[in-house]
């Protein structure tokens, strides 16, 4: 985008960055609710109605297939941020930079696009 006032190297950066946290939140819903195996508990029966509420199946822990992907996206998506919060471009800002943040975020060339079948 020529009339774009962000370098592309950094709304390249940020377009990974918005593709790497997609990547580790759809990861962790696929996890076990707990890193290391666990009992669950029963929940709680409506005097009323009879629903139950709260309580959890025991959880079988995260694999270590599962444990090497979960680290492997935290490190992507914190050393992106690294990248991004710290490109030289935020030096030569008038502006505050957290406005100027807010801009790169929302970016045309920075927003990835919605995946076929994802509700955002």
């Amino acid at each position: 985008m020529a009339d774009s006032p962000f370098p592309q190297d950094l709304i390249d950066a940020q377009l990974r960055l918005h593709q790497a946290r997609a990547e580790y939140e759809a990861h962790c819903r696929t996890l076990p609710w707990s890193v290391e195996p666990m009992e669950g508990w029963p929940g709680t029966v409506h005097p009323h109605t009879g629903e139950v509420t709260g309580g959890r199946a025991p959880s079988p822990g995260y694999t270590d297939e599962q444990k090497a992907e979960d680290a492997r996206l935290q490190a992507l998506v914190r050393d992106l941020s690294i990248e991004v919060s710290t490109h030289p471009y935020w030096d030569t800002q008038d502006q505050t930079v957290v406005t100027a943040r807010t801009a790169l975020k929302r970016h045309p060339g920075a927003v990835p696009a919605p995946a076929l079948g994802v509700a955002a």
